[in-house]
């Protein structure tokens, strides 16, 4: 005879083998029932299955088959988020995403615009254009700005007039307070070539910058 379902069960009396190591260590669904309808059969007719018992182990797997089909319905809601995402992310090739940087690339043809991060209003905000032996190749005055980016472009002139060459150059900012000059970040809009998908998110991949997370773009506008 088998007791209630809270005492101890002889699966080999019941018909039932015992689980094997390579096999999985819970019930499923048609598992569990096939062993509640067995248990039933074969319960002690003097002492018969409490409704309370029965009841309680029915609400256990209830809830159990419950928080597995709530498991799998958030992993499915995450796939669907993902593709989403993917699918907005891709939207962003094409397009010019501000992102903090301390290089830009000039290309010959076109203006390099960017930014300056500044935490206090100043009276004076200035950007210094470098090239790769460290020469400085241009300086452009901003003058009285405040709090916030203060915005700026390089039309590739040099200091003297001529005309720079094509490639990366440094981009350094700073900003006089009432005490001293304070360098400060700046920030190089480039445009983005392709969008990479990794475990941690995506990133965007910009021309002249290369990989960037995309929790650091500070801004997306359509290229010029």
């Amino acid at each position: 005879m088998v007791g209630g379902i809270g005492g101890n069960l002889d699966l080999g009396a019941l018909g039932l083998s015992p689980p094997q190591e390579n096999e999985r260590e819970q019930l499923g669904q048609e598992e569990f029932l096939n062993l509640m309808v067995t248990q039933l059969k074969n319960q002690d007719p003097f002492k018969p299955l409490e409704s309370g018992e029965f009841l309680g182990q029915l609400a256990q797997f209830g809830t159990v088959s419950g928080l597995a089909e709530l498991k799998t319905s958030f992993a499915g809601l995450a796939s669907s988020l993902i593709s989403n995402q993917a699918l907005q992310a891709a939207t962003l090739v094409g397009r010019a995403a501000l992102v903090p940087s301390e290089r830009a690339l000039f290309e010959g043809n076109g203006p390099v615009a960017g930014a300056v991060e500044l935490p206090d209003a100043s009276n004076a905000v200035r950007v210094e254009i470098r090239d790769a032996a460290g020469e400085l190749v241009r300086r452009i005055d901003l003058g009285a700005r405040s709090a916030g980016l203060a915005r700026f472009e390089w039309d590739g002139a040099t200091d003297d007039g001529s005309a720079a060459s094509a490639g990366t150059y440094s981009v350094a900012a700073m900003y006089q307070t009432e005490d001293e000059t304070v360098a400060a970040d700046t920030l190089i809009t480039a445009p983005v070539e392709s969008v990479v998908f990794g475990a941690n998110g995506f990133a965007v991949q910009l021309r002249g910058l290369g990989e960037v997370p995309f929790g650091a773009v500070r801004e997306i506008a359509n290229a010029q």
